[in-house]
């Protein structure tokens, strides 16, 4: 079954009669036809879900047929509900479009839950996404992905940017690896040289930032030091500027589905640089499974693409990025990358001058830094991998826009205290488990 768009019939809007609508006559057909069995695997072991706005509620009830399939119910009212969400109609119509999501609405303050976990009903997305949507719930030990020849695709591939630059044969081989894993790794783009000047740009861009400045964010180690995690202005630097302007950088984004534009372009946020700290206790350095599109905008932004340059090593002990291959074709729940039920996924091995892609709806984890030592398991008295510096840019559909009218879907994570952006367990005071 195909993902279902915001604007198949019957339009829906922020009112009670579209909310009706949708819960009585839209929704139980699109479950008839297919949506609901998608929906029930996934959710059956996490209880019952209300919606309520002030035009009324709905619970969503696992129910398991007599044939050994399932389905959800859907149930006017949410007396039977062991989690109930409240929101406003404009929040509902955006999670019954695929343009809100269970984080973005808890971390911009428009979701409270009076009855039950939070976090449950953050565990619930991927069900529900299933549910209004018709999009698979990913699983990634049955994800069967080949190369344009029919072959298992090599996962942990990586491709010479001098044969992807020159080479019909690699680009093609590149591109379909990208459209099919949901991700790429591009290898000797920049050299010794610029990836010297391009660590003078981020230390200039360290040494300016500052806490709740808006434009960083910061994170706090065991022993409570505050450290810098993020700079977003980082294109105000002059070696950083140029970045999108870069044939090389702009080569690559070419290799993608369909034609996108530098996010950001001339303004001073098309640049981030982060930094994978050690030890981090508190604010998000350590970034979950989770995916780009996770605070809102899937529906009318994706596909677009988060591009990578590493400035250091980009290996587990400096803490690296792992992807789950061919995630952006299904959901997938956001979990802690330490967590027990957490998948291993795949590691984008870099080094410095090396850079990555990867789709903003593929799940993806920013590991932190592994307690090893530079060879990945000496002696306590060897030199530590250095930490992960990498510069990021964002490529987007040149109609890219926020339903919100905000200029990012992120900046609802902005405004903690000392510029530290909370895990959303902590903001919502729940347990981090994956499914309470």
């Amino acid at each position: 079954m195909g993902h279902t768009s915001p604007m198949t019939e019957p339009a829906l809007a922020a009112d009670p009669s579209s909310f009706h609508t949708f819960h009585r006559d839209v929704l139980p057909g699109r479950i008839a036809a297919g949506n609901g069995a998608m929906a029930h695997r996934d959710l059956a072991p996490l209880g019952s879900v209300a919606i309520r706005t002030d035009a009324g509620a709905y619970t969503f009830l696992p129910t398991a047929a007599e044939a050994g399939t399932g389905t959800i119910e859907i149930v006017e009212g949410d007396e039977c509900a062991d989690t109930v969400v409240e929101l406003d109609l404009s929040s509902w119509l955006g999670l019954a479009s695929d343009l809100d999501t269970a984080p973005g609405l808890f971390y911009s303050g428009r979701a409270t839950v009076p009855i039950g976990n939070p976090m449950r009903f953050v565990r619930w997305e991927p069900g529900l996404r299933a549910l209004f949507h018709g999009l698979p719930v990913f699983d990634p030990e049955t994800v069967d992905l080949r190369d344009r020849h029919g072959v298992q695709l090599d996962t942990r591939r990586s491709f010479d940017f001098a044969a992807v630059e020159s080479s019909p044969e690699a680009q093609a081989d590149a591109s379909h690896f990208m459209t099919t894993a949901g991700y790429l790794v591009v290898t000797g783009v920049f050299s010794d040289g610029e990836v010297a000047a391009l660590r003078r740009g981020a230390d200039a861009a360290e040494s300016a930032a500052r806490p709740a400045d808006e434009v960083s964010w910061w994170g706090r180690t065991e022993d409570g030091e505050e450290v810098l995690t993020r700079v977003l202005n980082a294109a105000a630097r002059p070696e950083l500027a140029p970045l999108p302007d870069d044939d090389r950088l702009l080569h690559l984004v070419g290799l993608c589905p369909e034609p996108l534009v530098v996010k950001g372009a001339g303004k001073r946020d098309s640049v981030t640089v982060l930094w994978k700290r050690r030890n981090v206790a508190e604010g998000l350095s350590d970034l979950p499974w989770h995916r780009d599109c996770g605070m809102g905008g899937h529906a009318t932004n994706c596909p677009s693409v988060v591009m990578t340059i590493c400035l250091t090593d980009g290996s587990a002990a400096s803490g690296e990025l792992r992807a789950l291959p061919g995630s952006h074709k299904g959901s997938y729940p956001f979990i802690d990358g330490r967590d027990v039920d957490a998948p291993e996924g795949v590691p984008l091995d870099v080094t410095a001058g090396d850079v990555s892609l990867h789709f903003t709806d593929v799940m993806h984890a920013s590991m932190p830094p592994a307690d090893s030592t530079a060879d990945g398991g000496g002696t306590a008295d060897q030199e530590m991998a250095p930490e992960r510096i990498s510069v990021l840019l964002g490529f987007v559909r040149p109609t890219h826009a926020n339903h919100l009218g905000r200029a990012h879907y992120n900046d609802v994570l902005l405004g903690g205290e000392g510029g530290q952006v909370e895990h959303l367990a902590d903001r919502l005071g729940s347990p981090k488990a994956r499914t309470s």
